[in-house]
């Protein structure tokens, strides 16, 4: 069985894979100084709690935080005794290698989101992830990554709000009632959240004048439920598509025997 293990500026999941589905997802604070015996506690613990048999054979691994690579593949090897798989490295092959300028390295998330959104879309996409910062990847008609836009994650932007101001208070993204909001936190939701929306149409738009194409929009990250069922904004809306895109980046290395 695989091990996915997709490590965020904000959280950490884990997802064991059997082939044909995902049997469990755990989920974890990202820590850059949680050891690889720390790490095997609590994902034992979980998978003892949900009744999991889970023969891991095999480990990939994608991480936006580069601090906490080693002590996962110190992890993989200790207590799998498999040696992982990290996207972005040399030895992790890509099924379609990104086209971007020379010396640009790209965020191993932006790779595996392209690859699994290319997987079950096909090409020509925009890939909206609503994570610690909101992305939009590219990605061509061959499912190669060929660049993006990076800008503020919601949450992020709420909390730059409340540290700058000191008047402001700490207020959760929801969907308001009305535009014109007739308190400050009201203010503050509708103008994060009207702000998000007209983010997203005008950059897609954009996009899409730019590449002169119609293109399709698939959305992943915590909060793309919410702004989906308030207005519509995506094609295509998939919950586990991280997840999903390491599955494909592991299941090409397998095919071209680089594991």
């Amino acid at each position: 069985m695989l091990l996915a293990i997709d490590c965020g500026n904000t959280n950490t999941v884990f997802s064991i894979w059997d082939g044909s589905e995902f049997l469990c997802t755990l989920r974890t604070s990202t820590h850059h100084a949680r050891t690889a015996d720390a790490y095997f506690t609590w994902y034992s613990t979980l998978v003892k709690h949900y009744g999991i048999q889970a023969d891991i054979t095999d480990v990939i691994i994608s991480s936006t935080v580069p601090r906490v690579v080693f002590n996962l593949r110190v992890f993989a090897d200790r207590f799998f005794g498999c040696r992982p798989l990290v996207v972005g490295k040399p030895d992790c092959l890509l099924p379609n290698p990104p086209r971007v300028d020379a010396g640009t390295q790209v965020g191993p998330d932006r790779l595996v989101n392209a690859a699994g959104a290319y997987d079950r879309h096909g090409g020509n996409l925009i890939v909206i992830d609503f994570g610690t910062a909101t992305t939009f990847d590219v990605v061509s008609d061959d499912g190669a990554y060929i660049g993006g836009v990076i800008a503020p994650g919601v949450n992020l932007s709420l909390e730059a709000l409340h540290m700058a101001a000191a008047a402001l208070p700490h207020v959760d993204i929801s969907h308001p009632d009305k535009v014109i909001g007739t308190n400050t936190v009201a203010c503050m939701q509708s103008g994060v959240f009207w702000g998000y929306v007209g983010l997203v149409r005008e950059i897609c738009h954009r996009i899409r004048e730019e590449r002169d194409r119609g293109m399709k929009l698939v959305a992943t990250g915590g909060l793309a439920p919410l702004f989906q069922q308030s207005v519509d904004l995506f094609d295509e809306m998939e919950d586990d598509l991280t997840m999903h895109g390491l599955t494909v980046i592991h299941r090409h290395n397998k095919e071209n025997a680089n594991i």
